[in-house]
């Protein structure tokens, strides 16, 4: 491998990367997934950092935005997708400091996010990793 023409991945090869994670995951947990939106994006905007609280935007690796399973109301008759943001820089960054893969770390966020969509307890959301071959 000649190191010197080695890249980080485009918006376009994380989307590849993240539809590969997400394609793994056990297809209950998918099955649940109906209209959920992946987005990549490089960095959460100003507005999240500051309504979360944060100083840097590589503190975010990933977000859900949305209404989630738990708090859905079936009376609700438009309402715009729920979504997930990976943020490719922030998880980049946190990739080059630890010993595993991209796509692992990619799974490993994808997992959570998701997860919150859900309301599951971490407990179960290390399960489904395990499941997803993490």
């Amino acid at each position: 491998m000649d190191w010197r023409t080695i890249k980080a991945p485009s918006l376009a090869e994380f989307e590849e990367i993240a539809a590969d994670a997400f394609a793994r995951l056990p297809s209950e947990f998918r099955a649940r997934c109906d209209g959920l939106v992946i987005r990549i994006e490089d960095f959460p905007s100003e507005e999240i950092l500051d309504e979360m609280g944060l100083e840097s935007p590589f503190d975010l690796l990933g977000l859900y935005h949305g209404t989630g399973e738990p708090y859905e109301m079936s009376h609700q008759t438009t309402r715009l997708p729920d979504m997930v943001f990976l943020y490719r820089r922030p998880m980049l960054d946190y990739w080059s400091d630890y010993d595993e893969t991209l796509g692992q770390l990619v799974t490993h966020v994808l997992i959570h996010e998701i997860g919150h969509h859900f309301g599951l307890s971490d407990a179960a959301m290390h399960a489904i990793e395990g499941k997803a071959g993490r």
